[in-house]
């Protein structure tokens, strides 16, 4: 009988992640980015931004290029509003998501839905399979079972389970538990997984994580996600 390996879980804590503050923007980094360098976090794999943003109302980032990045937006609270050069134009809640591809470039604009109530999100930043892509723009909403997985794959490389389709190899879910339910994952060969968690207390393999913090592994093995109290994360699969 052969016994699956365990991958070592590294843990970046919610406090050693840099920090902004614009006065109508307050922001945590993940990664360097901006004015906030540090050479020890400079990306994960092809995971190159997480940058955790509060919005306040009425504020956003006027209309501003980007060009061969795929770039993802998760709303944690309140609405955001997106224009770009595309001609897409539409506003994201929490629950659905937003995936650009910047590919040969794009310009676009994004402000809090509100004149009055703060907005949180998550932006993320991937690095695609190639250079010069045609840009893209995809609104996406889960479905009625999406909704109510444990484990929501919301990007994928093929577009697999309904879900949003990005340029790289990469696979990433949304985790949501109540305390004590469990679900597992399997690390393949010469990929990493990034754990961000949004909500709640959970155990990654033997190491517990709290808000903000994230948890990140590259061996492979089976990871188990345990949540202490009721949790929602993104788990990123990647190349």
């Amino acid at each position: 009988m052969t016994t699956q390996a365990i991958p070592t879980v590294q843990i970046l804590k919610s406090d050693d992640r840099g920090q902004a503050d614009h006065g109508w923007l307050k922001a945590r980094h993940s990664f360097s980015f901006a004015n906030y360098y540090n050479p020890e976090q400079m990306g994960f794999r092809s995971l190159r931004v997480i940058n955790q943003d509060r919005i306040a109302g009425g504020g956003g980032f006027p209309t501003h290029p980007h060009r061969d990045m795929e770039i993802f937006t998760y709303v944690l609270s309140g609405a955001l509003n997106h224009k770009d050069s595309m001609g897409n134009e539409g506003c994201i809640r929490p629950g659905q998501i937003q995936l650009m591809s910047a590919g040969s470039g794009v310009t676009h604009s994004e402000f809090n839905g509100s004149s009055e109530e703060e907005a949180s999100l998550l932006q993320i930043w991937i690095t695609p399979e190639r250079q010069g892509l045609t840009p893209s723009y995809t609104d996406w909403t889960p479905n009625a079972q999406q909704r109510n997985d444990k484990m929501a794959l919301l990007i994928s490389p093929d577009g697999r389970d309904q879900s949003a389709t990005i340029h790289q190899d990469a696979y990433i879910y949304r985790i949501k538990l109540e305390a004590g339910e469990s679900v597992s994952h399997d690390l393949k060969e010469g990929r990493g997984a990034w754990v961000q968690l949004i909500k709640g207390k959970l155990r990654v393999n033997n190491a517990e994580i709290s808000v903000g913090d994230a948890a990140f592994m590259e061996e492979n093995g089976s990871i188990s996600l345990t949540a202490i109290e009721h949790t929602e994360a993104l788990f990123f699969d990647l190349k």
